[in-house]
């Protein structure tokens, strides 16, 4: 029996075998692709002449317009906050050109200076007597944080200051996701939502690039550090962050309901190539509890399945990732240690659905051939799609030099092994 793509996604999360795997890859801002990919395979297919949406302009990410999904036979619809990782709404189109000649469409709060470099710099919420808190390099692909740290007066340090950016949600963000979870839905597809606030330590996210003025630990660094030596300061901000997020999402699913059908909770990731950050022990004594929660929340009311992004070697933390109620595990890093994929499926298959590792996007799908991506992403689907619990989507987002050739023969092969 044919299924729509929504009935697709709900068979794989749960763990039936879908009549085809699901495909994602604008659902997330971990799955989707840098906008030039996107302006080639418009270009590829023969689609309208159009320019892209940035849509996330920390990593550059591309809107893929209904037409360019249908082409690359997409099954997710992703449905976002109202404002950026900059702090500043999507709104008012405005052309820009990259330093390559590239030009795309950005918000009109998009707002950038250059500095002696020839560096981009961006500004949170378009705000340019601030501080800047992005920097694209010269001929670069994406964006850096700025750290704008103050010196750190350890007698004065205040949790609260590491709780800026989180509070009650707005009525106008709760009217955003109502209309955004109604446009999705209304598309056919699966549906993934983005609310916010619940990434415990993300660390894309401690610097704080959408605030004029952060607050708190700041640097990366010394909030790493944090974890280990004011530890009793990390769980305050994370009991209060999720104390928060917790009367959000009840707002939030008052308004949105089923229409979702999968909501990515947390960013944080816990892995290098080669190890954890953390030992499980301190994954366990210092965020677990938050994590279950918020998960135990929302497996109690809602039917929504919940979202972990961590890249990485965590084959370590997958129990406890599964323990503290995660549904769904993203990336996928396959060729991080310990991360073979059919050790994957077999061991953690059936208690965790894996979004992503198609093909790997840091030697295959970048340097190998199409000969290559084709044979890994059938070898791929074969060992992650058996009994469901498989979202097609590379390792992470494609990035912009990515040859397009390559792109294609990942979603042929898709295509072939579906059938």
């Amino acid at each position: 029996m044919t299924m729509t793509s929504r009935e697709r996604l709900a068979a794989a999360l749960d763990h039936r075998q879908p009549d085809r795997i699901p495909v994602d890859f604008n659902g997330t801002a971990v799955t989707g692709m840098h906008v030039k990919c996107v302006i080639g395979l418009r270009d590829h297919y023969g689609l309208e002449k159009r320019l892209v949406k940035v849509h996330e302009p920390y990593q550059m990410l591309g809107w893929i317009d209904d037409d360019l999904q249908t082409a690359l036979g997409l099954d997710v619809e992703g449905v976002y906050g109202p404002e950026t990782m900059f702090g500043y709404r999507n709104e008012n189109w405005t052309p820009w050109r990259m330093d390559d000649g590239a030009e795309v469409l950005m918000s009109g709060n998009f707002r950038t200076t250059k500095d002696a470099n020839g560096d981009t710099l961006v500004y949170p919420g378009g705000d340019r007597s601030a501080p800047p808190s992005g920097r694209l390099p010269k001929n670069g692909f994406f964006f850096d944080t700025i750290i704008r740290q103050e010196p750190l007066d350890e007698a004065k340090l205040d949790p609260g200051d590491n709780l800026q950016e989180f509070g009650p949600v707005s009525e106008a963000a709760l009217d955003h996701f109502d209309a955004e979870s109604r446009r999705a839905a209304a598309t056919g597809r699966g549906t993934i939502a983005g609310f916010g606030g619940t990434a415990l330590g993300d660390i894309a996210l401690v610097p704080a690039p959408g605030l004029k003025r952060p607050r708190g630990i700041r640097d990366v660094e010394e909030w790493y550090v944090s974890t280990l030596i004011r530890r009793p300061y990390i769980h305050k901000v994370f009991e209060r962050q999720t104390e928060i997020a917790l009367g959000n999402l009840g707002k939030i699913h008052a308004r949105v309901g089923d229409r979702v059908q999968a909501v990515f909770l947390c960013g944080t990731d816990f892995g290098t190539q080669q190890s954890t950050f953390c030992s499980v022990a301190a994954f366990r004594e210092l965020y677990m509890p938050y994590y279950k929660r918020i998960n135990d929340w929302v497996h109690r009311r809602t039917a929504w399945k919940t979202f972990k992004h961590s890249c990485g070697a965590v084959e370590t933390l997958i129990s406890s990732f599964i323990e503290s109620g995660f549904d769904i595990l993203n990336p996928v890093q396959v060729s991080a240690a310990g991360m073979d994929a059919r050790n994957l499926k077999e061991k953690y298959g059936r208690d965790i659905v894996f979004w992503g590792g198609g093909v790997d996007t840091q030697n295959t799908l970048a340097f190998g051939t199409p000969e290559e991506v084709r044979a890994e992403v059938l070898e791929r689907c074969e060992i992650f799609g058996r009994g469901g619990g498989f979202v097609f989507n590379a390792v992470h987002n494609i990035q912009a030099n990515v040859p397009i050739g390559n792109i294609v023969a990942m979603f042929e092969a898709v295509k072939e092994f579906n059938g």
